[in-house]
C-alpha cells in the first residue's frame, strides 16, 4: 500500500498514522541523496533547467511530506505522534546541514550565478539567497568546525521540539475543577458555560478551567474572585518553569540555557561576534543598534503616557474597591472595569456581533472587493479534525489560484495561539504547475451548546491577522517555491501583510461586512462602533510597552550572551523590566519559560520584528486611508507590489515601489493614540 504521505496532491489526514512518518521521511531523504550525486555527477552545463528546477521539486516533496506531519503534531498531538515527529527531526537536521554544506552543489550554484546568461531577476534573486544560505549554513568552514555545526543544529532541532512539548503537556495537565458556581461570580455566560461544556466532556460535573486561552482569559478579566485570578496567574506564568504548581519534569530552564550557548556558538563559528548579528544576515534592519535604537525610541516615545495609564489604573481600583496594592493578576480586571466605566463597553457586549461564520464571510467579502479574487468553500476534503474547514480562491477567469484550512477553535492537544503554516508552496515549471496551499490555525472560543461560536474583536483581529500571512502565501505570482509567498521574506517584513490586514477590522465599512447579530443579524449599531472607536487607544502604551519589552528581552538575550555567565535570563529580563515596563510581575514569575516564540519557533533575536514590520503595515494603510479603503488602484497595488511578489525582491524595495517612499513611523503613532 502506498504510504498516504508520498503523495501529488492535498494531504490524506486520515490515512496518515504513525508509522507511516518515519519511512516516508526515509525513503524521501534517500531518493534526494542519490538525485543530487546523479545531478552533480552530469557533464552537462548546468542551467536552471537541469540543476535548479530538479532540486525544488524533490525538495518540496519533502515539505509536503512533512508539513502534515508537523502540523499534526501540533493540532492532534499524541504520544505516538510526537515520538514518530521527533525520530524524524536529527534526519532532517543532519539532511539539511549536509546540503548546506555541500561544496559540490555550492560551486555548482556558483557556477550557474556566474555565468547563467538567461536568468531572470527572480531566479537572480533565488540564487543570491541560495548562495547566502550556503555561507550561512558553513560551506565555507573547515571539516571539523562543519561537524560541529551539524551536531549543533542537531541539538537545536531537539531542544525547540522538547521546549514546545513541555510547554504544551504542563497547560494540559493543569485544571482547577470549580464546584461552587458563586467562586465564578463576574464570569460571562459564555465562559461559564464553555468552563461547564469543558467538564462535560472530560467527565466531571460542575466546571473547569484550565489554561487554555479561551478559558485563561476570562477569567483574569472578569473574575470578581481575586484568588481565583492569582491561581490561574501563577500557573499560567510559571508553566513549564521550576516555580509554581507544575510537574518540575517540564522545567524548561536548562533547555534554555542549551539553546543559548548553542546559537552562540554557531554564530561565532560563522564568524558572528553574537546571534543577534548572525540573525540580521536574512533582515531588513542593518545593524544590531539599529534595532536597539528603534526599540528604545519607541520606547521612550511610550513611556510616559504608560505610566500615566497606569497611574490612572491604581487610583480606579482604589477608589473602586479600596485596593492599594494593584497586582499583575488585577489589571486586566480592573482594566475591563475602567474601560467600561469610561466607555461604556466590554468584549462581551461585542462578541454577540462576531459569530464566526459571518465573520469569515465578511473577511472572503472584503479580500474579493481589494484583490479581484473569488472564494469557495470545498467539499469533500480530508481533514484532521471536523471543525475544519477548506476554501479555494478563484481568479475572476475562474481558475483556482490556491487553497486553505481553517482551523479556529481551541481543543486539548493543540498547540495554543494562532498562526499560519504552509501546506504546499507554489511552483511552476514547464511540466508542473502547483497551487500554494495554507493552514490558518486559531484558538479561539468553540461553539457552545446550540449557540454558534462568537468571537470577540480582539479574536476578530486574531483572526485578519493571520489571514492576511495566509493571503502573502496564497495569492503570490512568484513560480519558484524558494521566494514564493512568505519564503525568503525577510523576516522583520514578514509581518507586514498580516498588521495590515487588522488596520480593517477598525473601519465601518468593513464591520458592516463581518459583523451580524447571531440572533437578529443586525450589523453593529453605529453607537456601539462609536464606543469602540473611543475605547480603541486605552491603555495603548502600555501594551506597547509590553511587547518592547518582550522584543528587547529577547534580542539582548542574544545579543549579549557571554559563555563565561550563561544566559543570565532572569538578569536581562530585571534589566529590561526596569528600564521600560510600568508593570512589574513578582519574582517567581516565568514568562521566558514558555516564550514558545523565540525558543521554539522562528523568532529568535526577531520578536522586535512585530514592531519593525507594524511601522510598515501602519504607513502601507496609511496610503489606503488617504485614497478610500476600497480604492481599486491602491488595492491592486498593494496586491501586485507586496502580495504577489513574495521575497522575490528585497522587502525594503517592495515597501518603496507601493507607497513611493520610505517608510514612517508617523502613522503606527498615530494609529495607537501614542503622541510623538
Amino acid at each position: 500500500m502506498t504510504n498516504p504521505l508520498i503523495t501529488s496532491g492535498l494531504p490524506l489526514f486520515s490515512h496518515i498514522q504513525p508509522a507511516d512518518i518515519e519511512p516516508a521521511i526515509d525513503q524521501l531523504l534517500e531518493a534526494n541523496r542519490k538525485n543530487i550525486a546523479s545531478l552533480l555527477a552530469s557533464t552537462e552545463a548546468f542551467t536552471w533547467e537541469n540543476l535548479v528546477e530538479p532540486l525544488d521539486v524533490q525538495e518540496d516533496q519533502l515539505e509536503r511530506a512533512w508539513s502534515p506531519v508537523s502540523h499534526l503534531n501540533a493540532v492532534v498531538n499524541s504520544d505516538e505522534l510526537r515520538a514518530a515527529y521527533k525520530a524524524c527531526l536529527p534526519k532532517l537536521s543532519d539532511y539539511a546541514t549536509e546540503i548546506g554544506q555541500h561544496t559540490v552543489l555550492f560551486q555548482a550554484y556558483q557556477t550557474l550565478s556566474e555565468h547563467g546568461q538567461s536568468l531572470n531577476p527572480a531566479q537572480r534573486k533565488v540564487l543570491d539567497n541560495a548562495l547566502r544560505d550556503f555561507r550561512l549554513s558553513g560551506v565555507d568552514l573547515p571539516a571539523e568546525h562543519k561537524a560541529r555545526y551539524k551536531a549543533i543544529a542537531q541539538q537545536l532541532s531537539r531542544l525547540s521540539s522538547q521546549f514546545a512539548d513541555n510547554v504544551l503537556d504542563v497547560t494540559n495537565a493543569w485544571s482547577k475543577h470549580i464546584d461552587d458556581l458563586d467562586l465564578l461570580a463576574g464570569l460571562p455566560p459564555s465562559a461559564i458555560d464553555l468552563a461547564a461544556q469543558t467538564a462535560e466532556q472530560r467527565g466531571q460535573s460542575g466546571w473547569l478551567l484550565t489554561l487554555e486561552f479561551p478559558s485563561y482569559q476570562p477569567v483574569m478579566t472578569y473574575a470578581e474572585d481575586r484568588e481565583l485570578r492569582r491561581t490561574l496567574y501563577t500557573a499560567y506564568g510559571t508553566r513549564a518553569s521550576d516555580q509554581g504548581p507544575h510537574d518540575k519534569a517540564y522545567d524548561n530552564t536548562q533547555i534554555m540555557e542549551e539553546i543559548l550557548a548553542l546559537r552562540h556558538e554557531t554564530a561565532e563559528l560563522l564568524g558572528y561576534a553574537n546571534y543577534a548579528e548572525y540573525s540580521l544576515a536574512t533582515k531588513m534592519a542593518r545593524s544590531t543598534s539599529d534595532v536597539i535604537a528603534f526599540l528604545h525610541d519607541l520606547a521612550q516615545r511610550s513611556r510616559i503616557q504608560a505610566q500615566r495609564e497606569l497611574a490612572e489604573l491604581k487610583d480606579f481600583a482604589a477608589e473602586r474597591d479600596g485596593l492599594q496594592d494593584l497586582q499583575p493578576w488585577d489589571v486586566a480586571y480592573y482594566s475591563e472595569k475602567l474601560r467600561q466605566q469610561r466607555y461604556a463597553i466590554s468584549a462581551e457586549e461585542i462578541r454577540p456581533y462576531f459569530p464566526a461564520s459571518r465573520v469569515i464571510q465578511g473577511l472572503f467579502a472584503l479580500v474579493e472587493k481589494l484583490y479581484k479574487v473569488r472564494f469557495q468553500s470545498v467539499a469533500d476534503v480530508d481533514t484532521w479534525h471536523p471543525d475544519v474547514q477548506v476554501y479555494a480562491i478563484h481568479d475572476l477567469d475562474g481558475q483556482v489560484r490556491a487553497q486553505c484550512y481553517l482551523d479556529l477553535y481551541a481543543r486539548q492537544h493543540k498547540r495554543a495561539g494562532a498562526w499560519m503554516g504552509t501546506c504546499q508552496s507554489r511552483m511552476v515549471t514547464q511540466r508542473r504547475r502547483q497551487m500554494p496551499v495554507a493552514y490558518i490555525t486559531c484558538n479561539f472560543t468553540p461553539p457552545i451548546g446550540d449557540k454558534p461560536a462568537l468571537l470577540t474583536h480582539e479574536e476578530v483581529e486574531t483572526l485578519f491577522h493571520e489571514f492576511g500571512h495566509g493571503l502573502h502565501h496564497m495569492l503570490t505570482r512568484v513560480d519558484y517555491p524558494a521566494i514564493a509567498g512568505i519564503n525568503g521574506v525577510a523576516w522583520d517584513a514578514v509581518e507586514l501583510p498580516s498588521q495590515f490586514m487588522e488596520n480593517f477590522c477598525w473601519q465601518r465599512e468593513t464591520l458592516d461586512r463581518i459583523s451580524g447579530h447571531y440572533e437578529t443579524g443586525e450589523p453593529i449599531p453605529q453607537s456601539l462602533y462609536e464606543r469602540m472607536l473611543a475605547a480603541k487607544h486605552f491603555q495603548s502604551a502600555m501594551m506597547m510597552l509590553r511587547q518592547l519589552e518582550f522584543a528587547l528581552f529577547d534580542f539582548r538575550l542574544h545579543q549579549e550572551y557571554d559563555p563565561c555567565q550563561g544566559g543570565r535570563i532572569s538578569q536581562i529580563q530585571q534589566e529590561v523590566r526596569d528600564q521600560v515596563a510600568v508593570i512589574h510581575p513578582p519574582t517567581w514569575h516565568r514568562v521566558a519559560h514558555s516564550f514558545s516564540h523565540i525558543f521554539a519557533g522562528g523568532y529568535a533575536a526577531g520578536y522586535y520584528s512585530y514592531k519593525w514590520a507594524e511601522v510598515l503595515s501602519a504607513d502601507a494603510f496609511s496610503l489606503f486611508e488617504e485614497r478610500g479603503l476600497f480604492d481599486e488602484a491602491t488595492g491592486q497595488a498593494f496586491l501586485q507590489q507586496i502580495l504577489e511578489k513574495g521575497g522575490s525582491q528585497d522587502a525594503d524595495e517592495l515597501f518603496k515601489a507601493f507607497r513611493g517612499r520610505e517608510p514612517r513611523i508617523d502613522a503606527l503613532l498615530r494609529h495607537l493614540g501614542i503622541g510623538g
